[in-house]
């Protein structure tokens, strides 16, 4: 049977006139795959892909059959996730004899990018059939997403669409469908370019996830991965597409950070290899001037993609950038009809018994009011419940908590607006997952916990709150940026009291340690102590400004780590050259060793002056302040950076599933937060005495006799190896900052509950978070706003302003 396929095959190509190539860019099917078919080597056979080539090939019905009896005789049972939509609507061949290569097929790959691209795969399947189990999608079963073509004025003209040659007239397109055949209308629009627009709520979300995973599912491995890309935090003026897409795979997919022989890493290689299908979800959520430029943008790239947005944004991007999206075909997403929601919310109440006829639900008598469709409360309510989110938000609010009526939702006195039905139904949703009922346990066997609605709710808002601060909203809620929220003085006092905490507790237990071998002299607890004092507070605040000063440049924010220390060179092949990492990692921390020890010597000199009593204004004292600034700097400047530099010598990505989650991003960041800080301690001891003596002998006789004596410098070498690694991990990194100020400060304010990570996870599986890539994202920007709205009425307009402004 594969000989009999592949002999057909490659007769009806050369019959065609088309090499392998040239039918892979029609087909859209892999090079890779029609290759292994006309020589035998694949026996796994899929209708769509053989469909598809019969399309590219333009065979008429016989050979068509023949295509289907083969695959018949060759796999007796159904392919699962292969069989065709019941609904499909046909596609009309596509005419050879004057198309145009619809777009740009992907290039053969080499194995180490078709490896990265298959296992990018396998983690997007996972991850949407995942997030489509923890939506319900479903449960009982898909609510309907129909579509229809959009307006003439929002789509390019048929032969752009269809990519035809001068003179060749464009064949009808069917861009009516539903859900199940979303890769059939897509695979017949020859440019690979598709909008989809629809009401806010109308599922165009779920849409891209299903449209995915089917696309996974029709072709393994596939020619492009389909990866979906939340649009809302694009800037187009700062960040070009390409930097996007790749700065996403870097966050999501860590292992991507993997260098091949050319030096790029293999997120840039799938992305310029036209290995990546782009799925670029809520358009509509960009700013509103910059949707015009991010127009302009996409349609300065020919990269096939898929688009989703509200169509009134869409509609007045379009118009301010004069174009649609140039090739793109436009579907629209339908409204909801009584019908639907008839067969809908009846099988979603599960909480009563009812007839056979579906009498007993909380929902009959709703649905019956709903079908006469003559009076202004049902006409109202069908308006309302024409989206999936407010069916699903009315479903949680009624069919799922007990002793709750729809039939309220007619009081036309308590809600005469569409308008107050949504809010109502946004502002009960929360308050509605999180009734108290009996502890569940999830899937990690852990207890779920009960957490009172209201305090939740106000948790929620800030968090919805704090994606709303700065130039526009964002969604993406990432736990490193909780505490970015803050304003800048909050989080350099911040900065100032954990370093100084840190180089204090440093200088108390080395000299404690130190104390009864007499290596510090006549000196006493109390001298020890008051050191400790002080080294803290002048080193806290030399770290402060410092951080203070790096915020007006913006490098105060800091990400994930996507590394993690290997030694081998096994395990850090693919990575930065060794130089460029050195060189990299020098410049910073040369600055920031370069403060702490400016700190340290101001620490010296102020203890001096006490046991002394000089004053700080004496002439000589000066002189040794100076000097031991510039001494202290480049000891403690030059031994950060050698040290980091080496260290990121031997960093390696990490693993392939490293951040399938962002809990399972900050377990990784904490563990490699960990290994870092048993690696520093000790090498940046063991730099400062090495460092300080090369400093003091090279200097030597040009600023006066200097001394670094082996036991001293050994206790300094602690001192600033503890409470300089100490003191960068718990200010700078983000797992750090994630921990004093997510877990301690914001907490201690009541703007988080003290288990933040289970109250972020409780909410996920709730319902009220998604989960996209490494972050969380509300359910729906709806959801989220109506939420920062709520929080700012009721916890921040009756504060005064200057309350306001410390929030």
């Amino acid at each position: 049977m594969t000989d009999e396929l592949g002999t057909l095959l490659r007769q009806l190509r050369k019959r065609a006139r088309l090499t392998q190539e040239q039918l892979a860019e029609r087909s859209t099917v892999s090079v890779r795959t029609i290759r292994r078919l006309e020589t035998g080597k694949s026996t796994d056979y899929r209708l769509t892909t053989l469909n598809l080539l019969a399309d590219a090939l333009g065979v008429g019905t016989e050979e068509r059959r023949q295509f289907t009896d083969t695959l018949d005789r060759a796999q007796p049972g159904p392919v699962l996730g292969t069989e065709e939509p019941a609904t499909a609507p046909a596609r009309p061949p596509i005419p050879t004899p004057a198309a145009a290569p619809p777009a740009p097929a992907p290039s053969s790959p080499t194995s180490a990018l078709a490896d990265a691209a298959a296992s990018l795969a396998s983690e997007v399947r996972r991850r949407w059939q995942r997030e489509e189990g923890q939506r319900r999608v479903h449960d009982p079963f898909p609510l309907p997403v129909r579509w229809q073509p959009v307006s003439r004025e929002l789509m390019d003209h048929p032969e752009n669409i269809q990519r035809l040659q001068p003179g060749a007239t464009a064949h009808g397109l069917d861009l009516s469908g539903d859900v199940r055949s979303v890769v059939e209308t897509y695979r017949s629009i020859a440019s690979g370019r598709l909008v989809i627009l629809g009401r806010a709520g109308s599922g165009k979300s779920i849409l891209a996830i299903r449209f995915a995973l089917d696309l996974l599912a029709a072709q393994v491995p596939p020619a492009r991965v389909p990866v979906i890309f939340s649009l809302g935090s694009w800037d187009p003026t700062t960040a070009t597409l390409r930097g996007l897409l790749i700065e996403r795979l870097l966050r999501d997919h860590p292992h991507l950070a993997r260098r091949i022989p050319s030096g790029s890493t293999l997120a840039a290689a799938l992305v310029d290899d036209d290995l990546i299908l782009p799925v670029l979800d809520g358009f509509d959520e960009i700013a509103e001037g910059l949707r015009g430029p991010a127009l302009e943008t996409l349609n300065a790239t020919p990269l096939p993609l898929v688009l989703t947005s509200r169509r009134d944004e869409y509609a007045h991007a379009v118009r301010a950038a004069h174009t649609p999206l140039v090739w793109a075909a436009g579907i629209e997403l339908t409204d909801l009809t009584v019908e639907d929601l008839a067969t809908y919310l009846p099988r979603t109440d599960r909480l009563a018994a009812r007839n056979s006829d579906g009498s007993g639900s909380v929902w009959h008598s709703v649905l019956e009011q709903l079908q006469v469709r003559d009076a202004s409360a049902s006409v109202r309510l069908t308006q309302v419940l024409r989206t999936p989110l407010m069916v699903i938000l009315a479903r949680t609010m009624y069919s799922e908590a007990p002793g709750r009526d729809p039939a309220e939702l007619l009081d036309t006195a308590r809600f005469p607006t569409t308008s107050d039905l949504e809010e109502h139904l946004l502002a009960g949703f929360v308050l509605a997952v999180y009734q108290r009922r009996a502890p569940e346990r999830n899937d990690d066997s852990h207890r779920q916990r009960n957490w009172d609605p209201d305090r939740a709710q106000r948790w929620l808002g800030y968090l919805a709150h704090s994606l709303t601060q700065g130039a526009r909203d964002q969604q993406d809620l990432a736990w490193w940026r909780l505490g970015h929220t803050l304003r800048v003085s909050t989080r350099v006092l911040h900065v100032t009291l954990v370093s100084a905490l840190c180089m204090a507790m440093a200088t108390w237990l080395v000299q404690l340690l130190a104390l009864p071998s007499g290596a510090l002299g006549p000196m006493g607890p109390e001298t020890v102590l008051l050191q400790g004092v002080l080294v803290g507070l002048l080193t806290g605040t030399a770290f402060g400004i410092a951080y203070c000063v790096l915020t007006v440049f913006s490098r105060t924010t800091a990400v994930p780590s996507r590394v993690r220390l290997r030694l081998s060179a096994a395990g850090r092949r693919g990575g930065r050259r060794p130089v460029r990492a050195f060189t990299a990692r020098f410049g910073f921390m040369m600055l920031g060793g370069s403060v702490l020890g400016v700190g340290y010597a101001w620490a010296v000199a102020l203890l001096r002056a006490l046991d002394n009593g000089l004053p700080l204004s004496d002439t000589e004292m000066i002189r040794d302040v100076l000097v031991n600034m510039l001494i202290f700097a480049l000891v403690f400047g030059l031994s950060s950076a050698l040290v980091f530099g080496i260290l990121a010598m031997f960093e390696a990505p990490m693993d392939t599933t490293a951040a399938a989650t962002p809990i399972r991003l900050l377990s990784v960041n904490r563990a490699t937060v960990g290994q870092q800080l048993l690696v520093l301690v000790p090498m940046l001891t063991l730099g400062i005495v090495l460092c300080g003596y090369v400093v003091t002998n090279l200097l030597q006789g040009l600023v006066g006799p200097l001394l670094w004596p082996l036991q001293g410098a050994l206790l300094i070498g602690a001192v600033g190896g503890l409470g300089g690694s100490t003191s960068y991990v718990f200010a700078f990194t983000a797992w750090g900052q994630w921990l004093t100020l997510s877990r301690v400060w914001l907490p201690l304010t009541g703007r988080l509950p003290w288990d933040t990570v289970a109250f972020l996870e409780d909410a996920y599986r709730r319902g009220v978070l998604r989960q996209a890539g490494a972050v969380y994202q509300f359910r729906h920007i709806r959801l989220q706003r109506h939420l920062a709205h709520s929080y700012r009425h009721l916890h921040l307009d009756r504060r005064p302003d200057s309350a306001r402004q410390a929030h």
